[in-house]
């Protein structure tokens, strides 16, 4: 099992994180451009992975953009600003977010720390801790480490999702030739929609 260290944000950093994700969105959506993260606090100099998820307040609410990596060579400010666009375009969840729902959106940030390439997910896995990505197939999929205490997965059961996301069979996670990495992360999310920050 291989582990790297990554960044440790303060709750200022994490909430600017947050804002910095959301003013990449807000100036994609509405103007098409790439929000530069300007002036970053110290943090984000660091080179690390980083995901986006923008979920819909809406209606009966659902997640409506998330893009990422769980690295890169980039510096983090970078990571957040174009993970946020991607999760706000068409290539994450089949269409592109719309200026109208933006009132309707909550943006949430994973700073990513500690990755871990296991070859027993099953005994290293740490629900609440972990967050999972797959690879296998020329397919991937991740999720956040939040996921399964939200909503009440065993290992098992946060395994097989993660493969169903990555467009895998459910117990594909047992193959020799799918690629489970195991990595720990920082969220930090909006209250409500560009409302308060909290760290989850």
């Amino acid at each position: 099992m291989s582990q790297g260290q990554g960044v440790d944000l303060s709750y200022e950093d994490g909430a600017r994180a947050v804002e910095l994700a959301r003013e990449a969105v807000d100036s994609y959506v509405r103007h098409g451009q790439r929000e530069h993260p300007g002036s970053m606090r110290e943090a984000f100099y660091e080179r690390t992975g980083a995901f986006v998820r923008l979920e819909a307040t809406a209606g009966r609410g659902s997640l409506r953009g998330c893009a990422g990596g769980y690295r890169s060579g980039d510096q983090l400010g970078h990571v957040i600003v174009d993970s946020a666009i991607e999760a706000a375009s068409e290539d994450s969840c089949g269409s592109e977010v719309t200026p109208s729902e933006l009132q309707n959106l909550t943006v949430s940030v994973c700073a990513v720390r500690n990755v871990l390439l296991t070859d027993d997910p099953l005994a290293d896995l740490e629900l609440g801790t972990h967050g999972v990505a797959v690879d296998g197939s020329g397919n991937s999929g991740w999720l956040y480490p939040t996921v399964p205490i939200e909503n009440g997965w065993t290992e098992r059961e946060y395994l097989d999702r993660v493969c169903r996301k990555a467009r895998l069979p459910p117990t594909a996670w047992q193959n020799d030739d799918v690629v489970v990495t195991l990595f720990e992360g920082q969220v930090f999310r909006e209250r409500e929609a560009n409302g308060s920050v909290e760290q989850l």
